[in-house]
C-alpha cells in the first residue's frame, strides 16, 4: 500500500503532471508471494491487466509467461523478452487470420471452448496443443466474466475428442472464477466441475497434461462502491487451490502440471495515479437537497474505468488534517457515467480543495492503461511510467501506445 511504500509516495510527490506510476518492486514482490503460496505452479500473467513492457520484462526475468489475447499482445510479449514457449493464446474468440499469425509467431498452446474454434485451430495452427475452458457462474466476483466464455463438461469432452481427431493435442482444461473473486467457494465449485470433466476424459482415453486455474486472485487495496474496504479471504483461497490441485491429480491418475493467470493480483496495488482537482462544487439538487461534487482530472475514460464497482482510495497530500465533507467524486468529461457508481457512495474530501491541488489515486494499477480511450471528449490518455525502489522512470513518462522499456532492475522493495 502507498502508506508503506516510501518510493512510490516520493514518485507521486515529485510528479508535476498527471500520470500513473507503477512500482516494479511491488509487482515482483507479489509474484514472489504467489510462488510461495503455489509452489511449482507456472505463472502466465494476464497482460491485458497492464500491457506495459517494463512490467512484462520484470515478470519474465523471474520466470513468468503471458496469457495473451491476440497477435498484437503476443508480439509485444516477445519484444519484452517473454520466451514464446511461455506464451499461450488464452482467448477463445479468434479469427482465422489471428490464429495463423499467432502460429507464425511460434505460439503452440491455444484455449478453446467450441467445436468450431477447435476446427479453426486445426486448420490455421496445425499440430497445436489446445486446452478447453470450462464455464463458471462467476458468483462472488466483482466482475463475473460468465456467459461469453467456457463450455459445459460434456461439451469439453466433445471438443477435446474432436481436437484429437483433427490432429491437435488435447492438452488440458481451464477455468476462470471471475475477476476480483471474493470467495474461496468459487474455486471449490470450479475444482468440482474440473474433476468431473477429467474423470469423463479419462473414460474416453483422453489424457491431458495440465490444468489452467485462470485468474480471479483478488487485489487487497480496494474499497467497494460505498467506500468500505474489501477484505478477500486470500489465505483461505490459496488453501482451497492447493487442496483442489491435489484432488485433480488424484482424479487424473497421473502427474498434472498447473498454471495460473493472475492479472490484477500482481499489479493493482502497485500502481497509483498522480491527478489533480478540477473543481469542488456545491449544487442544489431537484429534490431540494444540496450536494457536493468533486471533479478530478482523471475519471472513467482516462484511467479509472472500474469506478462502476469500486471507489478508488484518494489521498490529498496538501490537505492532511483538514476538515472534510461528503462529496460525489467524478471525472472531467461531459458524460454522466464518469462518476463513482453508487449514489450512496459519498467520499470524505477536504473542504478547502482548490483547482490544481494534487490528488493521489491508490490501487489503480490494474486496467488503468488498458481501458484508456484515445482522447474521449478531448481529454488526453494518461501517461505512465515506473519506478523500481529508488530508481525512477519519471523523467521519461510515456504516452499510451509507446510503453517504456524496463531497465535492469536490482534491489528496491517496500
Amino acid at each position: 500500500m502507498i502508506n508503506d511504500n516510501a518510493f512510490l509516495r516520493a514518485a507521486l510527490a515529485a510528479a508535476t503532471e498527471d500520470q500513473i506510476v507503477f512500482d516494479l518492486a511491488g509487482i515482483a514482490g507479489n509474484y514472489a508471494a504467489l510462488q510461495r503460496e503455489l509452489p511449482g505452479v507456472a505463472v502466465r500473467f494476464a497482460m491485458k491487466a497492464c500491457p506495459m513492457d517494463a512490467v512484462l520484462a520484470c515478470l519474465a526475468e523471474r520466470g513468468a509467461g503471458v496469457d495473451a489475447a491476440g497477435p498484437r499482445e503476443i508480439a509485444q510479449a516477445l519484444r519484452s523478452g517473454v520466451p514464446v514457449e511461455r506464451i499461450h493464446y488464452g482467448n477463445t474468440v479468434k479469427s482465422d487470420r489471428d490464429l495463423a499469425e499467432a502460429h507464425r509467431l511460434g505460439v503452440r498452446d491455444y484455449a478453446t471452448d467450441s467445436l468450431e474454434d477447435a476446427a479453426a485451430i486445426a486448420t490455421c495452427a496445425p499440430g497445436a496443443r489446445v486446452f478447453c475452458r470450462l464455464a463458471t457462474d462467476g458468483d462472488g466476483a466483482l466482475w463475473g466474466l460468465s456467459n461469453k466464455y467456457g463450455c459445459s463438461p460434456a461439451d469439453a469432452v466433445r471438443v477435446l475428442a474432436a481436437a484429437r481427431d483433427a490432429g491437435l493435442t488435447p492438452s488440458g482444461l481451464s477455468f476462470h472464477v471471475g475477476s476480483q473473486q471474493m470467495t474461496a467457494d468459487a474455486w471449490r465449485r470450479a475444482f468440482d466441475r474440473t474433476a468431473a470433466t477429467l474423470a469423463a476424459l479419462r473414460r474416453r482415453a483422453i489424457s491431458v497434461d495440465h490444468v489452467n486455474l485462470g485468474g480471479g486472485l483478488p487485489a487487497l487495496g480496494y474499497t467497494d462502491r460505498h467506500g468500505r474496504p474489501l477484505d478477500p479471504p486470500v489465505d483461505k483461497i490459496f488453501a482451497v487451490i492447493r487442496e483442489g490441485m491435489a484432488h485433480l491429480t488424484e482424479v487424473c491418475g497421473h502427474h498434472l502440471d498447473f498454471l495460473v493467470e493472475p492479472g490484477r493480483y500482481l499489479v493493482a496495488d502497485h500502481g497509483a495515479i498522480r491527478a489533480q482537482v478540477t473543481r469542488l462544487t456545491s449544487r442544489e439538487q431537484p429534490n431540494g437537497t444540496r450536494a457536493h461534487w468533486l471533479y478530478l482530472s482523471v475519471g472513467k475514460f482516462n484511467g479509472l474505468y472500474e469506478m462502476d464497482q469500486l471507489q478508488y482510495r484518494l489521498v490529498f497530500p496538501a490537505h492532511a488534517g483538514s476538515a472534510c465533507l461528503p462529496a460525489v467524486v467524478a471525472g472531467p468529461t461531459c458524460d454522466s457515467d464518469d462518476a463513482f457508481g453508487s449514489e450512496h457512495g459519498l467520499v470524505q474530501v477536504p473542504t478547502d480543495l482548490v483547482s490544481g491541488d494534487p490528488v493521489w489515486v491508490l490501487s489503480c494499477g490494474a486496467y488503468a492503461i488498458s481501458y484508456l480511450t484515445q482522447g474521449f471528449n478531448g481529454f488526453r490518455p494518461l501517461p505512465y511510467t515506473w519506478i523500481y525502489g529508488a530508481g525512477s522512470g519519471l523523467d521519461r513518462a510515456r504516452r499510451p501506445g509507446r510503453p517504456a522499456r524496463a531497465r535492469a532492475a536490482a534491489g528496491g522493495g517496500w
